[in-house]
């Protein structure tokens, strides 16, 4: 009940005679190259970094008052 192997190629044969090989070679080649950008684009999109919470702050012994300071 599928399309069969005659269905096809009587589709092809319609097609090739509409659009002749020259068009059909030049639009597999835009669609191939379409396809080919979309993937590089997809591939070269950066992920979605998520936000880091800050780093908690160290207090050092520079930054510790002194009993000089006071």
């Amino acid at each position: 009940m599928g399309i069969g192997i005659w269905e096809l190629l009587l589709l092809f044969m319609i097609v090739l005679l509409l659009f002749g090989t020259k068009r059909l070679r030049n639009i597999g080649g835009d669609l191939g190259s379409a396809i080919k950008s979309f993937r590089s684009a997809m591939h070269d999109q950066d992920p979605v970094e998520k936000p880091q919470p800050p780093a908690p702050e160290i207090a050092q012994e520079d930054d510790k008052p002194s009993a000089k300071d006071a």
